[in-house]
């Protein structure tokens, strides 16, 4: 019998094209719940606090072809457990941030795949570039040698309407072909980071890689 996290898994993945990765955000979620999510074909878990995705990691090590990607506000003095323990961080959002990881992937000899996080519209609620900002920085982060930079990710205000969203990711999907004409060495622009559980089939047909689902595919956190 299969469970009700089966079966949402099953649900939401008949929905991507096989383009999309489907990223599981696990924060608040224990370890059995994640387990069953891995036996239903997740290999792709997502965290936001250091910590407590350390704890978790320590229980699944057994799970060893688990990806794992860091989602959350990351402080600079948490950077080095960040590498350490992710193979993916998506919430790179500012210059110096980037430049104190690729001073540590190199202590540590990791070579990250990250994202850029941006922000389209102001938020004052979230972290990221402007765009201004982003394009005036990225001479300095094509120097970021140890950072694999596959794309950027994006966060659309709340509030929006679905037409105002959709703007949101069109327009983070525009932006990276911008960046990707430019031809720098170190920067790629291959991923796109956008869409939760809320608007992922916006971001779907904004031309998203990767979709960051927690919700709907666990319900609501402690439910």
């Amino acid at each position: 019998m299969s469970s009700p996290i089966s079966e949402r898994i099953n649900t939401v993945r008949a929905e991507l094209p096989p383009s999309v990765r489907l990223i599981a955000v696990s924060k608040q979620v224990p370890t059995d719940l994640i387990r069953t999510a891995y036996t239903a074909g997740i290999r792709d878990f997502a965290e936001s606090r250091i910590q407590e995705a350390i704890a978790k990691q320590a229980e699944l090590q057994d799970l060893s072809d688990i990806t794992w990607h860091f989602i959350g506000h990351l402080q600079s003095n948490k950077a080095k457990k960040a590498l350490e323990n992710f193979q993916w961080i998506h919430s790179v959002d500012n210059l110096k941030l980037a430049q104190r990881l690729n001073e540590l992937a190199q202590q540590i000899d990791v070579s990250p795949y990250v994202c850029l996080q941006v922000k389209i519209l102001p938020d004052p609620n979230k972290s990221g570039w402007n765009v201004p900002q982003l394009l005036a920085d990225l001479p300095i982060l094509n120097q970021c040698k140890n950072l694999q930079i596959q794309g950027l990710m994006t966060i659309p205000p709340l509030g929006l309407t679905e037409p105002e969203t959709m703007t949101v990711f069109n327009r983070t999907r525009e932006l990276a072909q911008k960046i990707r004409e430019q031809n720098w060495t170190h920067i790629q622009m291959q991923h796109l980071s956008m869409g939760m559980s809320g608007d992922y089939k916006l971001a779907i047909q904004a031309g998203t890689t990767m979709v960051r689902l927690g919700t709907i595919l666990f319900g609501e956190r402690g439910a």
